[in-house]
Formats: C-alpha cells, sequence, structure tokens
C-alpha cells in the first residue's frame, strides 16, 4: 500500500482517534494529579484567633488542618484577656492551603512598670512627649499662681505627689500641676530701715 493510500485509509484514521484518546486520557491524569499534588481549589479560610489561649488556638487550627507559630508576647494590652491572642498573620478571612502556620502573638500578663521621669521645670510641651514615650498617659491638669507658665511643679499619680525615679505601671495616668504664669514679684516693705529726717518727730 502506497503512503498515499494509507493516510487516506480507515486503519490510519482509526489509530489517530486512539492516539487523540490516548492523549486525553493522559492529560485528564496529569491534571488530575497537578489538581491533588498542589491541593488547587481547595482552600481553607483562617479563623479569627483574637482572645483566645494559645490551647484554643490549637485546638481551633487543628480542627482546619493548620498550625500555627508563636512569635512573641507584646506590653499588656487591657482590651484583650492575659495570655490571649493580640495579634495574627494571615489575618481572619484570608485564604490558604491546608497545613499554612498561622503566626500569632500573645498578650502580656500585665502591665510592665516604668520609672517616672524627671519632668519638674520642664514645659507642659516637653512633658506629655516624654510621658507618652514611656507608655505613660496624661492625667488631669491642675494650675497654679507661679511665675512659670505652663511649667511643670508636680507630678502626681492616683491624688499622691510622686517624684522622678517612682515606679508605676504602664498606661498609667500622671497628673501634672503647672504654672499660670500670673503671679509677680510683690515688692516688701523693710519696717525696720532707719527712717528719714522727715519722719523724724519735731523737736521743740
Amino acid at each position: 500500500m502506497s503512503l498515499r493510500n494509507y493516510l487516506t485509509s480507515r486503519v490510519f484514521f482509526g489509530q489517530v482517534f486512539v492516539a487523540l484518546v490516548i492523549l486525553a486520557v493522559l492529560s485528564y491524569l496529569f491534571m488530575h494529579w497537578l489538581t491533588f499534588t498542589t491541593d488547587h481549589g481547595h482552600e481553607i479560610t483562617v479563623p479569627n484567633l483574637a482572645k483566645l489561649t494559645e490551647e484554643q488556638v490549637e485546638d481551633k487550627l487543628d480542627e482546619l488542618d493548620l498550625d500555627y507559630v508563636l512569635l512573641d508576647s507584646v506590653d499588656f494590652n487591657s482590651d484583650y484577656p492575659k495570655y490571649s491572642v493580640v495579634e495574627q498573620d494571615p489575618l481572619p478571612g484570608a485564604k490558604v492551603k491546608e497545613g499554612r502556620k498561622i503566626y500569632i502573638k500573645i498578650n502580656a500578663s500585665g502591665f510592665s512598670s516604668v520609672r517616672i521621669p524627671d519632668l519638674i521645670e520642664k514645659t507642659y510641651r516637653e512633658a506629655v512627649p516624654t510621658l507618652k514615650a514611656l507608655g505613660l498617659e496624661e492625667g488631669t491638669i491642675t494650675y497654679i499662681p507661679n511665675l512659670g507658665k505652663d511649667m511643670v511643679l508636680e507630678m502626681r499619680y492616683k491624688g499622691r505627689n510622686i517624684k522622678a525615679g517612682d515606679r508605676v505601671l504602664k498606661s498609667s495616668k500622671i497628673d501634672l500641676v503647672l504654672g499660670d504664669g500670673k503671679e509677680s514679684y510683690v515688692e516688701e516693705v523693710d519696717t525696720t530701715a532707719t527712717p528719714t529726717i522727715e519722719e523724724l518727730p519735731n523737736e521743740q
């Protein structure tokens, strides 16, 4: 049989058909294997872990075939229970694949303490940023007569006077007593001064 006759014969078309069927089956099997190995199309929604303890996080993620990594503890946040999750990555609602690690940060057990800075005779504008840099908060502002306007004269915590070096917990409110700038010097009269000639009694 000549090549031309063979290419137009039923045998040739039958072999081409069989080859196409085999190729289609192999392609299907390959795509199925690829989907299985990459878990393509099967995604898990990351849950909200905020305020959960580490044990609760482990139980919740185990149910979803996810894992977690504890990165660190953060400064105490009163909005969250002690030792509960404050931050997580990926965020809640993100789509991840099975076995993905969720990175978490845990709330500390309580506020750490800091030393009170020396704010006496500092201006109000200097004092407030200094407090905030240490994790402290500005409390009640009181003014008393003094030449130094907005100058810090006293520091108070919960109604008692405090001094530089005293320790308080972070996020504590420090009350400041400031000068109002309205006091002026008053010239004192010296009552022991020697009287002038005009002031001496006339001698008869």
